[in-house]
């Protein structure tokens, strides 16, 4: 019988496990398959041993794993096929099929460019800092610099940077100051994050801090729920579904 385990980061804030857990509620009601678990990769439970046991116990045999992540990582890479190569070994005659991150998807585009509206009509002379969570791995890099060039070719902005929270470079300091260097009078700081955390409620502080006469600096919502990425979790599900069975 097919099952489909999605998996979340997970967080030390409350808040933001409860977001990531409804959001991964809401996703199986797109799905039609009969059994369907959620778990996280860390700080928060069901781990994803005790979502793919939960799976094997209503009768699974055969299970998609969907990473609840938006960019390929080392979470993606390395941490969940670990755990699930463990998993494997321990229940060997259950079939195994491991999805991708939500990658670069031009509906996510859309929601950055809607959660930038949100906030304030773009002047003319506006310009847009991307801020991801950041990874020493180089694809993040790449992957978050190839969005920001896709968002700055749907919208025009005078320019679209990026930087990140951590183990990347530039880092969200350094990218606000280029900001101010910039010059440009108005700065949206957009933070590529599925849900609120530590990492969001930082660069909250730290915007609040900024005090420029001739610069307004916006901070944006993270990207939430927002029906945009409720299809890409079902495409990339489905991407796994006939491949699982």
């Amino acid at each position: 019988m097919q099952a489909i385990l999605y998996v979340g980061h997970g967080s030390r804030v409350d808040e933001a496990r409860n977001q990531a857990a409804q959001f991964m509620k809401q996703s199986m009601e797109h799905q039609s398959t009969p059994i369907q678990e959620i778990s996280f990769l860390e700080l928060a439970h069901p781990t994803i041993e005790e979502g793919f046991k939960r799976c094997v116990e209503r009768g699974a045999t055969s299970i998609v794993v969907v990473p609840i992540l938006l960019l390929t990582a080392g979470h993606a890479k390395k941490d969940i096929p670990m755990e699930l190569e463990r998993l494997q070994s321990r229940w060997p005659a259950v079939s195994i099929t491991y999805g991708r991150p939500f990658g670069v998807h031009e509906k996510i585009i859309d929601i950055l460019i809607e959660r930038i509206y949100d906030k304030a009509k773009p002047i003319d002379d506006a310009m847009v800092l991307l801020v991801g969570r950041g990874s020493s791995d180089l694809d993040v890099k790449r992957d978050l610099r190839e969005i920001a060039d896709r968002l700055y070719e749907k919208h025009r902005f005078k320019r679209v940077e990026t930087s990140f929270l951590a183990a990347a470079e530039p880092s969200f300091e350094e990218g606000l100051e280029q900001a101010k260097r910039y010059g440009h009078k108005q700065v949206f700081v957009v933070p590529y994050l599925l849900f609120t955390g530590i990492l969001m409620k930082s660069m909250e502080k730290t915007i609040r801090k900024l005090t420029r006469e001739n610069q307004e600096f916006i901070l944006c919502d993270y990207l939430g729920y927002h029906p945009n990425l409720q299809e890409v979790v079902s495409e990339r599900t489905q991407e796994l579904i006939g491949v699982g069975v």
